[in-house]
C-alpha cells in the first residue's frame, strides 16, 4: 500500500508539473495575455469576400441619412437600404449595383420595378484590398495623431484651409475655405472596423461615418431582371437629391491636395 501511495503522489506530483508549465507556456506565449476578447473582424491578411456596413452622413442643414450596406467583393455588387428624413416622414429606398448599373426603387414596393441608371464604378477588389490593411503610411502631409483602446487602433488626420466646393455646384470657381477632419479605425491585424470625414466652413458642415459590422458573411444579391426596370437619368437622381437639401454638401475641391500639400 505504502508503494502505491508513493506512486499516486509521483503521478499526482507529475500531472501538476505539467500542467504549472503548460500554463505558465500559455501565458508567455499568449497573444491576448490581458483577457480581451478576440478581433471578431481579423481578416488574417486575406482580403474579405464580403462585408456588411453601416453607413450615416449628417449635415448642418438637415439633410441627414443613413443606411444599411451589404457588399460582396467577389461578385461586384452592393446592396442597400437608404433612409433620409422628408417633411414629416422618412423615405426608405432599396438600392442595388450590379456591374455598371445601379437599381433604386422605394423599399415599400418590394415587387415594384426598379429605376436603373448607368454608373462607373470604383474597383470593389481594391476596396476590399485597402480594408484588409490600408496603407495609412501613403497619407502625407496632414496633421496626425493617434490613439489605441484595446485591440483597435485609431489614426485621425485633419487639415485647415482646404479649398472647399458644394457637390453640385456647377461653377467650378466657386469655393470656400474650410477645414477636413478625417478617421480610421483598424483592428488588432490592421484590417479596417470604421472610418469618418468631416468637411466644415464656417457656414456648413457635413460627416460621413462608415461602421464595419462584419465582414465574410453570406452575401447573395441578385441583379434585377431587365424586364423589370426602366432607365432613370442623372439629372433625375441630382433633382431629388436637391429636393431633399443634399446640394449644400460640401467635398474638398481637389482631393488630392489633401495629401499632397503641406499642413497650413
Amino acid at each position: 500500500m505504502a508503494v502505491n501511495e508513493r506512486l499516486l503522489a509521483a503521478v499526482i506530483a507529475v500531472v501538476a508539473l505539467s500542467l504549472t508549465v503548460t500554463g505558465l507556456v500559455i501565458a508567455a506565449t499568449d497573444s491576448n495575455p490581458a483577457g480581451l476578447a478576440k478581433d471578431p473582424l481579423a481578416l488574417n491578411g486575406y482580403p474579405p469576400k464580403s462585408a456588411d456596413l453601416e453607413l450615416s452622413l449628417t449635415t448642418g442643414s438637415g439633410a441627414n441619412l443613413s443606411a444599411n450596406v451589404e457588399v460582396n467583393f467577389t461578385t461586384g455588387r452592393v446592396d442597400a437600404e437608404v433612409r433620409f428624413p422628408f417633411v414629416i416622414t422618412t423615405i426608405a429606398l432599396d438600392v442595388r449595383l450590379a456591374g455598371h448599373r445601379l437599381y433604386v426603387r422605394p423599399s415599400d414596393e418590394s415587387s415594384g420595378p426598379w429605376l436603373d441608371l448607368t454608373v462607373k464604378p470604383p474597383s470593389l477588389f481594391g476596396i476590399a484590398l485597402e480594408m484588409t490593411k490600408p496603407d495609412i503610411y501613403l497619407i502625407k502631409g496632414l496633421s496626425e495623431r493617434v490613439t489605441k483602446s484595446g485591440y483597435s487602433t485609431t489614426y485621425r488626420f485633419y487639415k485647415d484651409r482646404v479649398a472647399l466646393s458644394k457637390l453640385f455646384s456647377s461653377a467650378k470657381s466657386t469655393s470656400t475655405l474650410g477645414s477636413v477632419r478625417f478617421a480610421i479605425t483598424v483592428g488588432s491585424q490592421g484590417e479596417v472596423s470604421a472610418g469618418t470625414i468631416t468637411v466644415k466652413s464656417k457656414r456648413s458642415d457635413t460627416t460621413l461615418s462608415v461602421t464595419v459590422l462584419s465582414y465574410n458573411q453570406t452575401a447573395h444579391i441578385a441583379a434585377p431582371a431587365v424586364s423589370n426596370s426602366k432607365p432613370l437619368s442623372g439629372s433625375e437622381i441630382e433633382q431629388l437629391l436637391r429636393s431633399v437639401n443634399f446640394s449644400s454638401l460640401l467635398i474638398p475641391r481637389d482631393l488630392t491636395s489633401l495629401s499632397q500639400s503641406s499642413v497650413s
